[in-house]
């Protein structure tokens, strides 16, 4: 399945496994951010932990997985496949997240196996000679996060912007239909209005929503950046 940018979300929120956003949290957060969606027209994908995938998803918002297992054979322990994952309402997932590194021939293997089960991939890179590199396995999205910025206060389009022009045009020339997300220290409306200045499709964030004092709030306050785009 090969997504146009008019489907793909422009703004996905990484719950991780914060306790403060997780389980009837991270499902009242999921209802909030579908009203978001609507009143902005901004599509919006959350990464919810595992065991709040289905509930998320049935709030009506799109719901990608964190991350998933290479399960070779269903006699396995402690290990998540993808198509539980969407069995469950995951229609995309992110890949080599900087918490979650992979070596090369995993992400070549997740974004194949993503694909072939028509779900959107999200590879994420730490710079954009990373960027151009894992775009060649034609995923859906890059999205681009300097780790050292990462969950910190000053955001990657005024710390480093040239990491996200540069991404999006090392993308372009190997994968042109593959779209770039920029993430890290992401917080206000002005840095998404930055960041899509820069090329960018959307925004990849965590922390600047999911440890605010009113997370819908700070997602509106995201939200509010794409206007002009």
């Amino acid at each position: 399945m090969a997504l146009s940018g008019a489907k793909l979300p422009q703004l996905i929120v990484n719950l991780k496994n914060y306790p403060q956003i997780s389980g009837a949290r991270a499902v009242a957060f999921a209802k909030q951010a579908r009203k978001v969606e609507r009143e902005f027209d901004v599509r919006i994908a959350l990464c919810p932990q595992a065991l709040d995938v289905r509930a998320c998803a049935e709030a009506g918002v799109a719901v990608y997985a964190q991350h998933f297992d290479r399960v070779l054979k269903p006699e396995s322990t402690g290990w998540t496949s993808l198509e539980s994952l969407l069995e469950a309402g995951c229609t995309g997932t992110l890949i080599n997240h900087s918490e979650h590194r992979l070596p090369l021939g995993e992400v070549l293997w997740a974004v194949d196996e993503t694909k072939r089960r028509k779900a959107v991939a999200v590879v994420c890179t730490k710079d954009s000679d990373e960027s151009g590199k894992l775009a060649s396995t034609n995923p859906e999205l890059v999205a681009v996060e300097p780790p050292e910025l990462i969950g910190g206060d000053v955001s990657v389009t005024t710390a480093d912007p040239s990491v996200v022009r540069r991404s999006v045009d090392a993308v372009r020339v190997v994968a042109p239909s593959t779209l770039v997300l920029c993430g890290a220290g992401i917080k206000s409306q002005a840095d998404v209005a930055k960041a899509v200045a820069l090329g960018a499709h959307g925004i990849l964030v965590a922390s600047g929503v999911t440890k605010a004092k009113r997370p819908e709030a700070a997602l509106r306050d995201l939200a509010m950046g794409f206007r002009g785009r």
